[in-house]
C-alpha cells in the first residue's frame, strides 16, 4: 500500500473508513513518492533532449516526426504542458505577430503556445514548431488568416481579414518578434509547410472574432 493512512500497523490493508472514500488528503511525502513512481528518473534530461535538440544549421531541414499511438495515448497532457512553458518562455511571455506582452489581472501571461505544424499532421513538440501567440491571433494563424514568410515577414489572407484589423493586431514592424536565442527561431520548414498547407485554404468554421 502507497498510503499509509489505508494500512494497519502491521500493514495490512484496513477495512472501511477512508477506503471506501472516493476523495483522500495525501501527505506531501507520499504524494511526491507516487508521483516519482510514475516518472522516469532522468526526466529533465529527456525533456531537454526532446524540446531543446541540439542544431548545427538553423536551415537544416527537420527530421521526419512519426508520433507513436502510445504516446499520443499516454503522455499528451505532460508533452503539452512541457511544449507551452518552453515556447512561452523563448519568447519571454511576448505574442510573436503582435509584439504585445499582456497579462492578466492577476498578473498571469496571456500568451499562449501555438503548433505551427499541427500535432495531428506529425508536427513535433520542439520549440521551433511553436510561436508564442495572443488567443486572437492564434485563432487566426490556425485557420490560416496569418502566416510568415521566410524573411519573418507576417503575410496576411487580405480577402478574409479587414486592413483595420491587421492594423489594430499586427506588430508595425510587419515582422515576426523572434525569441532571443536563434536555436528556438521558428525552423524555416516549419514555416514553409503553415504556408503551402494552411494559409489562405480554410474557411472560417463560425464568426471571425472581430465582428
Amino acid at each position: 500500500m502507497l498510503e499509509s493512512a489505508l494500512t494497519n500497523c502491521d500493514g495490512t490493508p484496513m477495512s472501511g473508513g477512508q477506503n471506501t472514500s472516493s476523495v483522500r488528503v495525501l501527505p506531501e511525502q507520499e504524494f511526491a513518492y507516487i508521483v516519482n513512481l510514475g516518472l522516469p528518473q532522468n526526466l529533465e534530461e529527456m525533456e531537454a533532449n526532446r524540446y531543446n535538440p541540439a542544431r548545427s544549421d538553423v536551415d537544416d531541414k527537420p527530421e521526419p516526426f512519426i508520433r507513436p499511438v502510445i504516446e499520443r495515448l499516454s503522455s499528451r497532457p505532460y508533452r503539452d504542458v512541457a511544449f507551452r512553458r518552453k515556447v512561452r518562455e523563448a519568447y519571454d511571455y511576448r505574442c510573436a505577430l503582435s509584439g504585445l506582452q499582456l497579462r492578466n489581472g492577476g498578473g498571469r501571461p496571456e500568451v499562449q503556445a501555438a503548433h505551427i505544424v499541427p500535432v495531428e499532421r506529425q508536427g513535433d513538440d520542439s520549440v521551433h514548431n511553436g510561436l508564442a501567440l495572443s488567443g486572437t491571433l492564434h485563432w487566426m494563424f490556425d485557420r490560416g488568416l496569418i502566416s510568415v514568410a521566410d524573411d519573418h515577414s507576417i503575410l496576411v489572407s487580405r480577402n478574409k481579414v479587414p486592413d483595420e484589423v491587421t492594423t489594430r493586431l499586427l506588430s508595425p514592424s510587419g515582422k515576426l518578434h523572434l525569441p532571443a536565442h536563434q536555436r528556438d527561431h521558428p525552423h524555416p520548414a516549419n514555416l514553409r509547410w503553415h504556408r503551402e498547407n494552411v494559409f489562405g485554404q480554410r474557411d472560417l468554421d463560425g464568426p471571425a472574432p472581430w465582428h
